[in-house]
């Protein structure tokens, strides 16, 4: 699994939402610095994490 891509895809849907990391982290209930590691691809999440994104961005796991 390519974590780097996934928190690329990530990053591109919260963009295109006009989401900061600070708004989706609170709507996802993680923390703003544990998105942004995400995000670079430095750190990964569990599926529960994922799919906590997922939903926060009402989107599907296919497009991460």
């Amino acid at each position: 699994m390519d974590y780097y891509q996934i928190g690329k895809r990530i990053r591109e849907e919260r963009t295109k939402q006009a989401l900061t990391q600070e708004q989706l982290a609170e709507k996802a209930g993680i923390s703003t610095n544990f998105l942004a590691c995400i995000e670079s691809g430095n750190r990964h999440g569990s599926f529960d994490t994922y799919a906590k994104l997922v939903k926060a961005l009402n989107t599907t796991f296919d497009t991460i």
